[in-house]
């Protein structure tokens, strides 16, 4: 009888240690979907703002990247130089007259009496105030060497003031004695002629 007792008594201990066992599991699990329904909510919210701000920005990109393809289309061709002046010296008419430049794509090439002068990759940003170019010499006194530069493109007019090597960007067109800038100004004598296949 004693036996019977003691076995019922050990019974009994087991299920309650089964069930708060249970109760503990099912408690754990509900914290775990609670905490996993509380992230997955933060993506979900997180995804959707990031949109609605891509959505919100797309307009603003467009418009600069309509306007760089504005200029840089501007920017195409062959040019004459009307005026250039580099660390305040004006360049004088003979070599002036010397000088041309050539656009293409995203590469401007100056030559003097049919020579390489200077020759640059360069990027542009329409977007500042004033408008910015940078270049990325190829060829030239400053090969290898990167050059901040502003500029400004209206119609057959052409105008840019760069900083030497190293300096910062210059805010308008002067150049000064010392000051190590180069500014110059040039008229369009004619465009790129079209690629092949382009009309």
């Amino acid at each position: 009888m004693l036996q019977a007792i003691t076995q019922r008594s050990t019974n009994s201990k087991r299920t309650a240690y089964f069930l708060v066992t249970l109760a503990r599991r099912k408690r754990t699990l509900g914290d775990i979907s609670l905490r996993q329904s509380t992230t997955n909510m933060k993506t979900i919210r997180i995804v959707f703002i990031s949109a609605l701000a891509l959505v919100a920005l797309a307009p603003a990109w467009g418009a600069e990247n309509e306007a760089v393809k504005r200029d840089m289309a501007l920017m195409q061709g062959e040019w004459s130089m009307v005026s250039g002046s580099a660390d305040g010296m004006s360049m004088p008419d003979d070599m002036r007259q010397q000088m041309k430049r050539v656009c293409k794509g995203d590469e401007a090439t100056t030559t003097m009496s049919g020579r390489v002068y200077f020759q640059a990759k360069f990027t542009i940003d329409p977007s500042k105030n004033p408008k910015t170019i940078d270049y990325a010499v190829t060829a030239g006194p400053t090969k290898g060497e990167k050059q901040l530069g502003i500029y400004e493109v209206n119609g057959d007019a052409f105008k840019a003031c760069f900083a030497k090597p190293g300096a910062e960007r210059p805010t308008d067109f002067t150049s000064q004695p010392g000051d190590g800038r180069t500014s110059s100004e040039w008229k369009r004598v004619k465009p790129v002629p079209p690629a092949a296949g382009e009309k």
